[in-house]
């Protein structure tokens, strides 16, 4: 099968979305896909042996300077009609992804699209409120145009049914058990992490420090907590970092901006609690990674992070309205080691369950889904997209449809 891939974040980037973009194209190279990704920013010309096509942007300032916006090209159109893909997949579709989807129903070619992230919310979290109605309106209709839409947690399938969007399904949870293991954590680095006190209790944070990450609700506990020799690192870089420096000054936190690869397993196992107070995760890979690593989390009982983390099992749930609560939290778990053991090691086992194989297989199915019911409803085209297909300039109809598929009028 050939998928063209639209995403609105990629490398050189590291987040959640483009851990999963990655893991992915990754796994439909394995099992025999080709894949085209668009992409803005620095990005590499290929990734798992797929080609990506560099697409010019600009950054996302005053808001999100690291987000970088991807700007529409004719060389995209051309790109997309020497490919001639058997379905497109949009990651996230605002910008890029979204012009896209135009692309896509101009040449009448199937789709799915992928909700990751709760803009609407991340857009009151950034102090874009004023544009949220409209910014709503405007990403229904865009996701409205794909036969499939795919959330990465219950919670969010229900976010995105809230918000009127249509044909909407949940792609599986999936995890990288083999890179983050609990065999991976090291003294050297919970030294590092503990700012020389590897003894004392360490609480790790991993992911972007941006405001809608709520990590000031880490201040008040690490102030109660670190004259009792509890410790907290935060690993990851992003437009606050600066200022929570700032904010955290004076309390027992080390800032060790980003880390990868075999350092930022280490950085998990090396951890005695994941603490996570994000509430508009779709899904949380991060706690993943730690439950992977052994390390049980403590996160909101929000957004996608009661799917990702199984109460009780993979770790702890805090009330997001009560500092207490996660304060609470916390401390049960930092100073109850058999409770903590147990759990650490429960965690380890819900994360073998899930595996990237799997869950790319699922995606494959819905590609199909996308295309079955692209031909099958062929004529019967939504007011939206009605006009682009109209002014568009549809490719032939492909002769190698996946097997089982065929062409349907």
């Amino acid at each position: 099968m050939r998928i063209a891939l639209f995403t609105e974040v990629f490398l050189p980037k590291i987040d959640g979305v483009v851990t999963r973009v990655l893991r992915t194209i990754e796994q439909l190279r394995d099992l025999g896909h080709e894949v085209l990704v668009f992409a803005p920013g620095n990005a590499p010309s290929n990734y798992a042996q797929h080609r990506v096509v560099h697409v010019n942007s600009v950054p996302m300032r005053p808001w999100y300077p690291e987000v970088k916006v991807g700007i529409p090209t004719p060389n995209i159109a051309r790109q997309m009609e020497e490919f001639a893909p058997h379905v497109v997949h949009l990651v996230n579709p605002v910008a890029l992804a979204a012009y896209g989807a135009l692309s896509a129903a101009r040449r009448d070619l199937p789709m799915l699209a992928s909700f990751h992230t709760d803009t609407p919310k991340y857009a009151d979290a950034l102090g874009l409120g004023a544009i949220r109605k409209a910014g709503t309106s405007y990403i229904r209709k865009i996701h409205n145009l794909a036969e499939v839409n795919l959330c990465t947690s219950p919670q969010m399938v229900e976010r995105a049914q809230a918000l009127d969007f249509e044909r909407v399904d949940l792609w599986p949870k999936a995890i990288d058990t083999d890179t983050y293991r609990p065999d991976n954590a090291s003294l050297e680095t919970r030294s590092i992490l503990t700012d020389g006190h590897p003894d004392d209790k360490l609480m790790v944070y991993v992911g972007r420090m941006s405001k809608e990450k709520n990590l000031r609700a880490l201040l008040e506990p690490i102030r109660r907590l670190g004259p009792e020799g509890v410790r907290l690192a935060m690993v990851g870089s992003g437009p606050d970092r600066d200022e929570l420096e700032r904010d955290f000054a004076g309390t027992n936190t080390v800032f060790t901006g980003y880390m990868a690869g075999a350092a930022l397993a280490s950085a998990f196992a090396s951890a005695d609690v994941f603490a996570f107070p994000s509430t508009t995760e779709t899904l949380g890979f991060v706690a993943l990674e730690s439950m992977a690593s052994g390390v049980p989390v403590v996160g909101a009982r929000a957004g996608g992070i009661p799917f990702a983390v199984p109460e009780g099992v993979g770790g702890l749930l805090f009330n997001p309205d009560s500092a207490e609560d996660f304060e609470a939290q916390l401390r049960r778990l930092l100073f109850d080691d058999e409770l903590r053991t147990r759990m650490g090691q429960q965690a380890r086992e819900e994360a073998l369950r899930s595996s990237w194989r799997s869950a790319t297989e699922s995606l494959v199915d819905f590609y199909e889904l996308a295309i079955d019911r692209h031909w099958r409803r062929a004529n019967t085209l939504s007011t939206y997209s009605r006009p682009m297909r109209l002014f568009g300039k549809p490719l032939p109809r492909p002769t190698d449809l996946p097997a089982g598929l065929t062409h349907r009028d």
